[in-house]
């Protein structure tokens, strides 16, 4: 294989409109559902300042260098996630393209299962009263997440998903993302100032987000919250920066539009914590947060907003609103992923190659749909371990393997020499064995709250 920016490169039909619209875009691909449900369940797990750390370290100095070294080998191979690693590494890597459609296709698969939910909550938050106490509102959430109408919010999810990405990469995921993304903004600043003003607001910051706890900074599940919390969010090892990537120009600062990306994901986490601990603060539902990775979302905010009446309504009406924005965003991502993968590998048209994929991640979803413990590891395998996985291999790729490449694709788009050096020694001397520990706690610690024992 050619080790060389050059030369190899496929011809995507599609690119983007414009510059802002892939960063636009990637960073809907990065900010999700793990921002708004996941950074407050594992910030709270025991974490607090000690995770938001581990969490700013993890993303500057490990995510980042493997987020460019995604975008560099989707642009510099013009191909989708299946077909770039044999592209840049020969056919050797090939494991890695398998890798990331699996990751994607099970991540989606209970990732849609979530948006029903939310879904579902913002129509109940809309034409009804909030749940008035915790038994109301754990019964609402026994009947959106089980049975029937978690089976429907689950198939309707993947249908609106599958429309954006049928639409394309200009008239459909970048268009979404222009309205998207600012919109997510707004709300998400507007619900902040509100919230700054509860009662409980300053004990929900030192109690859950500001809280400092020197030990937890070597704590196991401290610890692989934050690599899980940080690759989750960023979504670097799942190939959707790749794909979209693939539609890059020669022209692009890769990593600016990096740097771009990573610091818009990580505002939003935080600002979402600074949304969400005042409310769980003021309203004492400390332990329906920590105990539960769906108690913030679903059960914890509705019973605390139900006392503040209309006014709690409207507010948690913007705020699911909010969470279905950020989750349509990172779902026509994922599906990408697999659809650019068929496109390119089969030669399929995108409309097919989007319904198929929508058909098969629907009836891998079922389980997840009908059963919480599913979902949940479901969640620990693909938005976890095969995440970490993904991103060491590409670090491994790119870093070691096809150095050239990366060097290459980065000098041509105007790096400078002096950035250049910084990324390629992160990415192999931080990235590569900084992940790898991650990975292995990550294991460790998943088979430790899986044993009989736990």
């Amino acid at each position: 294989m050619v080790d060389s920016a050059s030369g190899d490169r496929g011809h995507p039909p599609e690119q983007w409109g414009s510059s802002l619209g892939f960063v636009l875009a990637a960073a809907g691909s990065a900010v999700g559902l793990g921002n708004l449900w996941g950074f407050a369940y594992r910030a709270s797990q025991g974490g607090g300042a000690a995770f938001v750390l581990l969490y700013v370290l993890i993303v500057a100095l490990v995510c980042l260098p493997v987020l460019v070294a995604e975008m560099v080998l989707g642009r510099s191979t013009g191909h989708s996630p299946l077909v770039a690693p044999i592209t840049a590494g020969g056919r050797r890597w090939a494991p890695l393209g398998w890798l990331y459609i699996a990751a994607s296709v099970g991540i989606l698969s209970y990732y849609a299962v979530l948006m029903g939910w939310t879904g579902r909550s913002l129509l109940h938050a809309i034409s009804a009263p909030l749940p008035a106490d915790m038994a109301s509102a754990e019964a609402f959430f026994a009947g959106i997440s089980s049975g029937g109408d978690a089976v429907l919010g689950h198939l309707l999810s993947l249908a609106l998903t599958g429309v954006v990405v049928a639409a394309g990469v200009k008239a459909g995921i970048e268009r979404l993302s222009r309205w998207g993304m600012p919109l997510l903004f707004v709300l998400l600043l507007a619900l902040l100032v509100w919230a700054s003003f509860l009662p409980g607001a300053h004990r929900g910051y030192s109690e859950f987000l500001l809280r400092w706890d020197a030990s937890k900074l070597t704590d196991l599940t401290t610890i692989r919250n934050a690599f899980t919390q940080a690759f989750f969010s960023i979504g670097a090892g799942i190939g959707c920066i790749l794909a979209y990537a693939s539609y890059l120009d020669r022209r692009s600062g890769i990593p600016g539009e990096a740097a771009a990306v990573v610091g818009m994901d990580t505002a939003v986490g935080l600002m979402a914590g600074c949304v969400t601990f005042p409310i769980v603060a003021s309203f004492a539902l400390g332990d329906v947060v920590s105990g539960s990775t769906v108690g913030t979302l679903f059960i914890a905010l509705p019973t605390g907003l139900a006392s503040l009446g209309g006014a709690g309504r409207l507010v948690a009406a913007a705020f699911f609103l909010l969470a279905y924005v950020a989750a349509i965003t990172s779902s026509v991502s994922l599906l990408e992923v697999p659809v650019s993968s068929a496109m390119d590998r089969l030669g399929w048209s995108r409309r097919r190659a989007v319904w198929l994929m929508v058909l098969v991640i629907a009836v891998i979803g079922l389980p997840s749909a009908l059963d919480v413990a599913v979902l949940e590891r479901m969640d620990a395998i693909f938005g976890g371990v095969c995440l970490i996985a993904g991103g060491l291999l590409m670090a491994l790729l790119m870093g070691w393997r096809a150095p050239d490449r990366f060097r290459q694709d980065l000098q041509e788009s105007g790096t400078s020499p002096r950035l250049l050096r910084y990324l390629q020694l992160g990415l192999r001397w931080v990235s590569v064995p900084v992940i790898s520990l991650g990975l292995v706690v990550s294991i460790v610690d998943l088979l430790r709250s899986w044993s009989p024992a736990s």
